[in-house]
């Protein structure tokens, strides 16, 4: 073997087996976060619905309370009450496969929608295909007060018996007990797209390695071809030269995926890591089964829900998220979802949208943003109004919200001039200046429209205005 072609096998060997380490190790990281990516959120997914369950029979139990919590002088008798209730249960439905289930304490079927041939039928010794006693697992949990249950039924839409999470408490004056479920399919199905993408993206990384290496050997092989070793000076300082690109692209490459590992992979490992040990935490701690502790612990979640929402709430004050993901269009349409329903106020948004909300500058979006923001604040105070619009309207030159109640209206002039009044309409004719926009107002009994219009494409100088001041 001649010189020339020791020094590439010298610099090609190396770098390959460093490459082939790299894209081992990668995979292999890569594969076991994606393992506990899985686990995480199989663990969240399952405790969300178990959370949407809980929240359909409360909404359930909402529905017939009128008929369960009846006063004594009620003139309807108690199977009228209970004919009722069933009624209102039955047309309670959320989607193709969601619906209520009515069982007695013995097992007899009261109400089922989607299998009317079940009901009055005692099914206390009903089995699935694995022997277990469906109806009597359901009861012995909602004679615990309630609970959830993992239990194999006939999936309407399919017709297939298929696993499903059930949700069930107990009605005790009645001896009845009411629940519903979901199918774990739809779970399943979820988490293998998700792992199929993750998979997808650890093949891409591999590939990318790949295409990297051997574009790298190419290099290496085309300098080790183009190596004149007629003299021994000249090769020598050119296997040098060689050498140190070798050890200068490795040392790019392991900076480059040591950056990924940390700021990526760590950081969610971290993240899976603190979620393992909160659970082990919670283990730990877990006591015996005492009532009033589990009242405590329950107290506890619903004042660490509310202050959940409260943080919600303050952070899409500040700053909505989908503004800046979604646009204009969307942040006004939650806006409005948020509004509706408070202080009896039903607010709608409309959008009559020539462009694309979504592609309007960032100070337009939030200009614009606040302004509705301000003025359903006005609404709910001052206008004493049952009803609410946002209307966006997105054309090639210009973007226009109007804001409209009707309410009782008031006088804008006056309240413009009034310095004691009218801060919120000044600070939107003064956002609105800064983008050359302007704000019109028309106000009468039952009839209030605030108009903001802002002219497009801003102008270079307000463009320029705005990057300086930021």
């Amino acid at each position: 073997m001649n010189l020339k072609a020791k020094i590439v096998l010298l610099a090609i060997v190396p770098f390959a087996l460093a490459i082939g380490g790299i894209e081992y190790g990668v995979r292999q990281q890569a594969t076991t976060l994606a393992r506990a990516q899985h686990a995480t959120l199989q663990t969240a997914y399952m405790s969300s619905k178990e959370v949407e369950l809980r929240h359909y029979v409360e909404l359930a139990k909402s529905a017939i309370a009128p008929y369960y919590d009846a006063r004594a002088d009620d003139p309807r008798s108690d199977d009228e009450r209970r004919q009722l209730a069933l009624d209102a249960l039955h047309r309670l439905d959320f989607g193709r496969d969601g619906y209520f289930f009515v069982y007695t304490m013995h097992g007899k079927s009261l109400m089922h929608p989607r299998q009317p041939n079940l009901v009055g039928r005692d099914l206390w010794t009903m089995r699935d295909p694995a022997g277990e006693l469906t109806i009597q697992q359901l009861i012995r949990e909602a004679s615990k007060g309630g609970g959830y249950v993992r239990y194999v039924w006939q999936r309407p839409s399919t017709g297939q018996l298929a696993p499903k999470l059930g949700y069930v408490v107990p009605l005790e004056r009645w001896g009845w007990m009411i629940g519903t479920g979901i199918y774990l399919e739809d779970v399943e199905t979820a988490l293998t797209r998700i792992d199929g993408q993750a998979a997808a993206n650890i093949d891409r990384t591999v590939m990318w390695i790949g295409g990297i290496a051997l574009a790298a050997l190419g290099v290496i092989a085309l300098c080790g071809a183009v190596l004149n070793i007629s003299e021994h000076r000249s090769a020598d300082a050119k296997l040098k030269r060689l050498a140190r690109q070798v050890v200068e692209s490795q040392e790019h490459e392991r900076a480059r995926l040591s950056r990924e590992l940390h700021d990526g992979i760590s950081q969610m490992l971290v993240s899976v890591k603190l979620l393992l040990e909160s659970a082990l935490a919670r283990f730990e701690r877990a006591p015996a089964r005492e009532t009033a502790a589990e009242a405590a612990l329950a107290t506890g979640l619903g004042r660490l829900a509310a202050t959940l929402r409260e943080v919600r709430r303050i952070s899409h004050a500040l700053r909505p998220t989908m503004l800046d993901d979604l646009g204009l269009a969307a942040a006004l349409e939650q806006l409005a979802r948020e509004m509706d329903g408070q202080d009896g106020i039903e607010v709608r948004f409309e959008r009559t949208a020539g462009g694309k909300p979504s592609t309007l500058p960032d100070p337009v979006n939030t200009v614009l943003f606040r302004i509705a923001q301000e003025a359903l604040n006005n609404i709910t105070r001052h206008a004493r109004a049952t009803r609410a619009t946002l209307a966006l309207d997105v054309a090639p030159n210009a973007v226009r919200l109007v804001v409209s109640d009707n309410g009782r209206g008031f006088d804008a002039p006056s309240a413009l001039a009034d310095p004691a009044s009218g801060l919120g309409l000044r600070n939107m004719r003064e956002r609105l200046d800064t983008l050359g926009g302007t704000l019109a107002i028309q106000s009468q009994l039952g009839r209030t429209a605030l108009t903001a219009h802002v002219p497009l494409p801003l102008s270079a100088p307000t463009l320029q205005g705005l990057s300086d001041d930021a």
